[in-house]
């Protein structure tokens, strides 16, 4: 009994996985599309609105990756992040909003993401996982194991 319990909650788990997965890459490739035509309707694309379809971009990606591994690269959430900082500080300088203390600290988030990543490439580097990934996604052995 407790076998079988433990199969139908692994499906109820993996099918609600499977089930957010494709409702969020829907949500993503469906707010693309809606910001694509908003600049085609406008007849011109600013920089905010490219910068708003490389978010877009980063998230689809970002969904895909976790569809394939079942792993999410915490590299894709920040490169997400140092987008939208420059997305809004691009579009508060161009509003010739007068400089203040608020664009050094959006420079400075924007700095330590960029540092983030640097850290998190290296740390990944450096002390890679120990268990191998097969093509399921699953993980196959420890890599010590094998020498």
């Amino acid at each position: 009994m407790h076998r079988q319990a433990n199969a139908v909650g692994n499906l109820l788990v993996e099918g609600f996985h499977y089930l957010g997965l494709f409702a969020i890459g829907a949500a993503t490739a469906w707010a693309s599309v809606m910001a694509f035509w908003d600049m085609v309707q406008a007849r011109h694309a600013s920089v905010d609105d490219i910068l708003l379809l490389f978010i877009y971009l980063e998230l689809g990606a970002m969904v895909g990756i976790y569809f394939k591994t079942n792993h999410l690269p915490i590299r894709f959430l920040l490169y997400i992040a140092i987008t939208a900082l420059t997305r809004y500080l691009i579009g508060d300088v161009s509003h010739h909003k007068a400089p203040d203390i608020g664009l050094l600290y959006l420079c400075g988030g924007i700095f330590f993401l960029a540092l983030s990543v640097v850290a998190v490439r290296f740390a990944s580097y450096r002390f890679p996982s120990s268990k191998a990934i097969d093509a399921s996604g699953e993980a196959v052995g420890d890599s010590y194991s094998e020498k």
